[in-house]
């Protein structure tokens, strides 16, 4: 039996460690793109049966936490926790290496990652690596080209469900992300993150080729393409191909 705070599960293949066993069968399968749940909606997939539940609430509509200060209504609530800190501007969890400070111990753990350089999420098609979870479920679409979240107003589809929710934003004009430094508000979390980047100067997203850093994993992804050659923005009009 484990005595208090000891984590004896180490990952063979990164540097995590767990109290259980079952927690590190489950992180394992970040390693090796097991995900043996799978929505009987859609071709979503996942690796525990908790994010499948999460998953199905796309298709149901059921969002249990609503925020009381705006219309968002999240499927966690540990997620409704960390959204009303975008309201409140409260970063409690701090870095012990820089300034940097976050609404959550989940992104706390992210940014960590950007001093260490880890990258546990990995692609099994090709030599891309992650630091985060939701980048490599982004990253695998660019694989498959599937958009299965669609705009009930317009012919737009995407990938995952939070660029759905930001673009619906572009009809309605509500803008629930806002800065806490400066005036500027933005429809997605992603993208006011990137603008906190400018304030900050962080640039979490390394390729793993060469040595530049970027403040967006799409400026990273563009970069990646000039080491693999990748074109796949193609002109409809001729045969013209760009990163």
């Amino acid at each position: 039996m484990a005595h208090a705070g000891e984590q004896p599960y180490q990952c063979s293949m990164c540097s995590a460690v767990f109290f259980g066993l079952e927690s590190l069968e489950l992180h394992i399968r970040t390693h090796i793109g097991e995900m043996p749940y799978k929505c009987t909606k859609c071709s979503a997939a996942f690796s525990q049966s908790g994010s499948l539940k999460r998953h199905l609430r796309t298709h149901t509509g059921e969002t249990a936490y609503k925020c009381i200060i705006c219309s968002a209504a999240l499927s966690r609530s540990g997620e409704l926790q960390s959204h009303k800190r975008t309201h409140t501007g409260e970063n409690p969890f701090k870095c012990t290496i820089c300034s940097a400070a976050v609404s959550d111990s989940r992104n706390l753990k992210k940014h960590m990652r950007t001093h260490t350089g880890e990258r546990p999420y990995k692609c099994t098609v090709c030599c891309a690596a992650f630091s985060e979870s939701g980048s490599l479920k982004k990253h695998k679409q660019t694989h498959t080209g599937q958009r299965p979240y669609k705009c009930t107003i317009c012919s737009a589809a995407f990938s995952i469900l939070g660029s759905l929710k930001s673009h619906v934003r572009t009809h309605t004009g509500e803008r629930p992300n806002k800065c806490t430094i400066c005036s500027a508000a933005f429809s997605s979390l992603e993208t006011l993150k990137q603008h906190m980047r400018t304030h900050t100067g962080e640039k979490p997203y390394k390729c793993t080729l060469c040595s530049p850093a970027f403040s967006s994993l799409g400026s990273l992804q563009i970069h990646t393409r000039t080491h693999t050659g990748e074109k796949p923005n193609k002109c409809t009009m001729c045969s013209a191909a760009f990163f």
